[in-house]
């Protein structure tokens, strides 16, 4: 197998990929809150670690993928009630309806789907007995039906997003910090379980009472449900390493006297007008809006151009950017006939991956996969077609070498009137039935052996 290395944001340094189980590698990203339709910035997590799955399973590896649902969570009551005052519908209704949005809206891209996608409302158990464990062992505490995690009470608390203890705070609001203060016993500790309060719909028994999970949680009791402690790979956007993952990362050592992962991921943000692309920001461009206008293969390209760790702007220009990138890759596909690469393309096939192998780089991988484009067209051999099979499928790509779709009757007929007039020398309504055809969404392409229709 070739050396895979991938940057560790706990350590800041790029890691061999050394699997806990020799062959298997067990990777959990963390997915969406299902309180509304999901943006092309959520969309850039999925994409990342579905495409390592790819990539290490064409190195040979058995990867399990996990990207669970968080379907329980403040802000999921509170969309809940917004959506209609009069009457408001229940937190577990928006819930199960932006779940099956957001598959639909992922299933779209054609990636395929991760290996599990928990629900947090599915694994309330396992939730529990991890709280129980963390009372138990007096790193956790307490107080009217709510149970708060005592960081102090973890030394390596910080180790993960390089904070000191006196710079943090868990980011709730000031009105809500107000009146937690009384309840905790030191402002940094976080919630584990959180008492039913009026306007909550969804809630379950707990040996402190009716309530629910606090949203770090959840993702411990996850992945440890279906990887087990000490799995491989840990991702999430960045905005998660405080204090979503830190927190994560500090329950399960004080639960179960071990790292809750080898290696933490995290991806850059999808940048508008320089900021992060949010919700709560405003400045979101939807999943399904950015699909319906462009298309999965440009939409993919898009979020692949950029190496995974660094933001990724978002705009017109970027996206049509990729279209023409895409296009480009489609039409030299064409070209190829099968056989074995000639030996400077089979290099450039090797290069490909070693860019993958060394810390995800699409980017660079990308790079490659252009200049083995333009090798491959300069020559009079232009074989290969399954290198650039092999090398598009990693990247999700593949369906840019299918079969082009057929044009429908009515434009193979234009296509052979412009074919009579061109034969006629009548160039005026060639052009005028070229642009009709253009029109219904096609190009017509001329070549030694007659016409070509292509989707435009």
């Amino acid at each position: 197998m070739r050396e895979i290395v991938l940057h560790d944001t706990r350590s800041g340094e790029l890691l061999p990929l050394r699997p806990r189980d020799p062959g298997r590698v067990g990777v959990y990203a963390c997915g969406p809150t299902v309180y509304s339709r999901i943006h092309i910035g959520n969309a850039r997590p999925f994409v990342v670690f579905a495409l390592l799955k790819r990539f290490l399973e064409h190195e040979g590896y058995a990867v399990d993928l996990v990207v669970n649902v968080t379907d329980v969570n403040d802000k999921i009551y509170d969309a809940a009630r917004q959506s209609s005052p009069a009457h408001p519908r229940s937190s577990a209704e928006l819930a199960a309806e932006m779940t099956e949005r957001y598959r639909a809206d992922t299933d779209a891209l054609g990636l395929g789907r991760p290996d599990h996608e928990p629900l947090a409302s599915e694994t309330i158990g396992p939730i529990i007995d991890h709280i129980q464990t963390l009372v138990d062992r007096d790193h956790a505490y307490a107080v009217d039906g709510d149970v708060y995690f005592r960081v102090r009470s973890d030394p390596g608390y910080g180790t993960l997003s390089h904070r000191q203890l006196e710079n943090m705070d868990q980011g709730e609001a000031a009105s809500e910090a107000d009146e937690l203060a009384e309840r905790k016993e030191d402002p940094l500790d976080f919630a584990l379980w959180k008492a039913q309060k009026p306007g909550e719909d969804t809630s379950w028994p707990a040996p402190w009472g009716v309530g629910r999970p606090g949203w770090h949680i959840e993702c411990s009791a996850m992945a440890e449900q279906l990887l087990g402690v000490g799995f491989d790979i840990h991702g999430g956007g960045s905005d998660l390493v405080f204090p979503h993952h830190e927190n994560e990362a500090a329950q399960t050592r004080a639960a179960r006297g071990e790292e809750l992962t080898r290696l933490w991921m995290h991806n850059g943000m999808i940048q508008f007008t320089g900021e992060k692309m949010a919700k709560s920001v405003g400045n979101v461009a939807l999943l399904h809006e950015v699909l319906d206008e462009y298309g999965p293969e440009t939409v993919v390209m898009y979020l692949i151009s950029g190496h995974y760790r660094q933001p990724l702007a978002f705009s017109t220009a970027a996206l049509e950017q990729a279209q023409a990138n895409v296009k480009r890759i489609r039409e030299a596909g064409r070209r190829l006939s099968s056989g074995d690469s000639p030996t400077e393309l089979a290099g450039l096939r090797d290069r490909f991956f070693e860019a993958l192998a060394r810390d995800f780089n699409t980017a660079e991988a990308l790079s490659v996969l252009n200049e083995w484009l333009r090798e491959a067209s300069s020559r009079t051999d232009a074989t290969g077609d399954a290198h650039l099979r092999e090398m598009l499928g990693v990247l999700g790509l593949e369906s840019l070498l299918a079969p082009s779709e057929q044009a429908p009757g009515d434009v193979r007929e234009l296509a052979e009137q412009r074919e009579r007039a061109r034969a006629e020398r009548d160039f005026a309504a060639a052009d005028r039935l070229r642009d009709e055809i253009a029109a219904l969404g096609w190009e017509v392409r001329d070549g030694p052996a007659g016409f070509e229709l292509l989707p435009l």
